[in-house]
């Protein structure tokens, strides 16, 4: 049969076809290691699926399981404070806190909004909108850690957010403990026990044992932040089981407990300082109803009991003053006006956020003689035996210095001086050591700081130091426009404890225990501190110190105590109608001092009485000052009496009222 063209096929060709592909050997290795490949890649994943699955499986479950754990920090609660025989003076109660989640709260178009959330949570907390969305925008940086944007709220509104816990997704109503006293009308203490509050930005900072974090409750002032780190205690870890929105879907479970603060005993007597609280408010009662010039602005004064051989605070009142609890639980600005702590109350109240024992200065007035007298004695411009003339004033440089008694005109020695508070005498005194050559140095600035004036005490809450005015000082504090030159006037007011001379009721209270012993103690406020019941800290405080070993200086110190004795017990003792009868032998000073005061453009005298006793073993210091209060033995002497009186265990003594003394 003949062949057909068109490929050699029974079918004419077409040209519009094209030739069929020929399968070729390197296109059949090509697609074979291309198969391999695919089929390795399969097999890597198919391994992989099963080692993800079985073999990491329990490992993965475990991560997916702590996305839906929260890590919330347990606060521990706060160590009690205790007064030397025990009673509790500061303890806690529990209370609600509202925390506010930053990461868990709705992000960009979630329903509710995040405004809506933070709104709403205002609205029932009662706090300003903005500042709390502010508080929460600050948090960007830590999400992990909750805002507290309310402490210890009332049962309805910690109700409230519960039951509507789906509107309110990232807030968490969670246990916070607070401060409570349960001796809340002794507010006298409060400066001393000071107040606790969320830990700032600065103390943050500042806290070198990395153990506060956001939103710990660390003391903030008084014996609350100078033994923090004994209080605060040991915060817990707990993880909780929480939704999508962060609500809560499990109880807490703390890993580890938190460890409660250690126990401060301090060394107050809650007894005798609710003496001192009383006589003090009576103190500047008796010198409003004394109708002196100027006593009708007698409004805040301090009290303070120590004891002569340790320096351990036994009382230390002030006023005006405020109750402790307004730093408790939920501060407002309306709670902090209504006593005078915010800067627009502050004046009208007084300042009753300073504790006028460690912190008020004052010029002592006649207190300081004793300082003026040892200084002279030592000087060797004064012998206690001899006779110099107390007048009713004197001249120097063509100006008058006035004696507190126009009358005066006698021959006395030094106990005489002091026991009459005769301020012609120490006028004396001061000009014979300002004539002394410059050699001598500053005879009266050095012995008061020998005392403990012009420095701190290191009392643990902290304190001023005061001012002892020098040369020195003088020359650098006033303006060259202004006379800076010390001149006999200065040593003049310096010898009678006025002038530029300003000291703290702490100050002068460790002075007549210096007086009383010979020895300067260290006034402190600390115990003991105790964990689980066994004492880690005695609160042994440094030794007295000696302040001049001679037999000669004891003489010297011996004549002023026999001054600090006529005082009380001598029929012309400017304080002895108010201790001549007491039954334990009482010494001490009288003082009344002369302030300028901003706010009325005039002077107001400050009444002081500062002494000890028993004269012999002396075992306790006290001192009162009552501001704008007159004559030093009208009102303070009292006011020292009534504690002395508590202290002493006295009851049923009476005493004759002061009219008229210095």
């Amino acid at each position: 049969m003949p062949e057909i063209p068109g490929h050699g096929s029974f079918i004419p060709g077409d040209s519009r076809t094209r030739e069929p592909w020929h399968i070729n050997q390197q296109t059949i290795l090509r697609v074979g290691i291309l198969g391999a490949i695919a089929i390795a890649l399969f097999a890597f994943l198919a391994i992989r699926l099963w080692a993800l699955q079985v073999i990491s499986g329990n490992e993965y479950l475990k991560i997916a399981q702590d996305n839906q754990i929260r890590t919330v920090r347990l606060q521990a609660p706060r160590g009690s404070i205790l007064d030397r025989y025990g009673r509790v003076l500061v303890d806690n109660r529990l209370s609600q806190s509202v925390l506010v989640w930053y990461a868990e709260l709705p992000s960009e178009g979630d329903r509710p909004t995040r405004y809506t959330v933070l709104s709403n949570l205002a609205r029932v907390l009662g706090i300003p909108t903005r500042k709390l969305i502010r508080e929460v925008e600050q948090r960007k940086t830590d999400p992990l850690s909750p805002v507290v944007a309310e402490q210890d709220v009332n049962r309805w509104q910690s109700d409230y957010i519960l039951e509507r816990s789906n509107q309110f997704p990232g807030v968490e109503i969670a246990p916070r403990y607070v401060r409570t006293y349960p001796h809340s009308p002794l507010t006298s203490l409060s400066q001393i026990l000071g107040y606790v509050g969320i830990a700032n930005e600065e103390q943050l900072k500042s806290d070198s044992t990395g153990q506060i974090a956001p939103n710990d409750i660390v003391g903030q002032s008084g014996v609350e932040a100078a033994f923090d780190s004994y209080l605060r205690g040991q915060p817990g870890l707990a993880s909780q089981r929480i939704d999508a929105q962060g609500r809560p879907r499990s109880d807490l479970i703390p890993n580890p407990e938190p460890q409660p603060g250690d126990t401060v005993s301090l060394t107050i007597d809650a007894k005798l300082q609710w003496a001192a609280q009383k006589a003090l408010k009576d103190g500047i009662q008796t010198a409003r109803n004394s109708q002196c010039n100027g006593c009708w602005n007698a409004d805040g004064g301090a009290i303070v009991a120590l004891d002569v051989n340790s320096g351990a605070v036994l009382a230390m009142a002030t006023s005006p003053t405020y109750p402790a609890s307004v730093f408790s639980g939920r501060v407002t600005t309306s709670k902090l006006a209504r006593w005078g702590l915010t800067a627009a109350t502050q004046v009208e109240k007084n300042y009753p956020a300073i504790d006028r024992a460690t912190s008020g200065l004052y010029p002592p007035g006649s207190t300081f003689k004793p300082v003026t007298a040892i200084a002279a004695m030592q000087a060797g411009v004064l012998d206690p035996t001899q006779n110099l003339h107390c007048t009713g004033a004197m001249w120097v440089n063509g100006k008058k210095y006035s004696n507190w008694d126009p009358n005066a005109n006698s021959m006395i020695n030094l106990p005489t001086a002091l026991a009459i508070s005769c301020d012609t005498y120490f006028y004396q005194l001061g000009r014979a050591i300002y004539s002394l050559p410059q050699t001598s140095g500053e005879p009266i600035q050095f012995w008061a700081k020998q005392f403990g004036l012009g420095q701190s005490t290191k009392i643990e809450i902290g304190d001023q130091a005061g001012l002892v005015p020098t040369k020195v000082w003088q020359k650098s504090h006033y303006t060259a426009s202004q006379d800076r030159t010390w001149k006999p006037g200065d040593s003049l007011n310096l010898a009678i404890g006025q002038g530029n001379l300003l000291v703290t009721p702490l100050q002068m209270t460790r002075l007549y225990a210096a007086i009383a012993t010979g020895k300067l103690v260290y006034p402190h406020l600390l115990y003991s501190i105790k964990r689980d019941g066994k004492v880690v800290d005695a609160g042994v405080s440094p030794a007295p110190t000696t302040i001049n070993p001679g037999a000669l200086f004891n003489e010297r110190l011996q004549a002023i105590r026999q001054g600090l004795d006529l005082a009380t017990h001598d029929p012309l003792g400017t304080s002895t109608p108010v201790f001549g009868t007491f039954p334990i032998p009482i010494a001490g000073k009288t003082g009344t001092a002369e302030k300028y005061s901003q706010q009325y453009k005039r002077m107001f005298s400050q009444a002081w009485w500062c002494g000890y006793g028993p004269e012999i073993n002396p075992k306790i210091a006290v001192c009162a000052v009552i501001e704008n209060g007159g004559h030093g033995g009208v009102a303070a002497a009292p006011a020292a009496r009534a504690v002395f009186q508590a202290y002493f265990h006295i009851k049923n003594s009476s005493y004759q009222a002061v009219t008229n003394s210095d």
